[in-house]
């Protein structure tokens, strides 16, 4: 049974999101916890060894441009994580999803291999991060600045992260009662049309408008800017918000 876009960005503007119980799972099961883990935008935690990875460009970071490949990668066997809860359904729906232009991801490249990266949902002013993976030293960190500078950048009020692990806490993420994270929420996907089903996914927005790189400086409340970003404005943006 596929996942309807529809029903999935309700799901998202009530709190809930799906899971299966492994990679080769057929079923899924919706998740609501009494604890969220969200990263406040303003309070994102860019160590001194991070800024200068970034600054120094060690990898090269693009958003939408492999998203298949970042669900797939992210949906994948790991040594830390012998197996996924994203099964084939999942993994189709979120493509659906990015098709409609509602899931973004964002990869961070040595040469032509990708070697990090992460994908998530945008709804409103929200983006829940669903998953990330990383094949070289500091990928992940790297993708999750760039998601927080692109969506400081772009009027954004909450980073769902769902789950929290020490690798996200070390970056400055909380975890938040659910009554607190439902006003949250509330507030960040106040304007989005989530009882009219075509005026929802009529509105959906160019694939890569939200986390299009641009200069950041001066930063205007822009959805719609394109063009290429350094890592020195990326880790300067950062440095000025946290």
């Amino acid at each position: 049974m596929e996942i309807e876009p529809f029903v999935l960005l309700r799901a998202y503007a009530l709190g809930v999101f799906p899971m299966s119980d492994d990679r080769d799972a057929p079923d899924i099961y919706w998740v609501e916890q009494k604890k969220r883990a969200i990263m406040p935008l303003d309070g994102f935690h860019l160590s001194r060894s991070l800024a200068k990875v970034i600054r120094q460009e060690r990898f090269r970071v693009t958003a939408d441009q492999a998203f298949a490949r970042v669900i797939a990668l992210c949906a994948q066997a790991a040594p830390d994580r012998p197996t996924t809860w994203i099964n084939d359904q999942i993994e189709r729906a979120y493509r659906q999803l990015h098709a409609l232009g509602f899931a973004h991801s964002i990869e961070c490249w040595q040469g032509e291999e990708l070697v990090g990266g992460l994908y998530g949902v945008s709804l409103g002013r929200a983006f829940f991060g669903e998953s990330m993976f990383s094949r070289a030293t500091d990928a992940s960190k790297v993708a999750i600045a760039w998601l927080v500078a692109r969506l400081r950048f772009a009027g954004y009020t909450l980073l769902d992260c769902q789950f929290m692990t020490e690798h996200l806490r070390s970056l400055g993420a909380v975890e938040i009662p659910q009554r607190s994270y439902q006003s949250l929420l509330a507030d960040a996907v106040s304007d989005v049309p989530l009882s009219d089903e075509a005026a929802l996914l009529g509105s959906s927005p160019e694939p890569e408008s939200v986390l299009a790189f641009a200069p950041l400086a001066p930063l205007p409340p822009s959805l719609t800017v394109s063009g290429p970003v350094s890592g020195q404005a990326i880790a300067q943006l950062l440095t000025q918000t946290s």
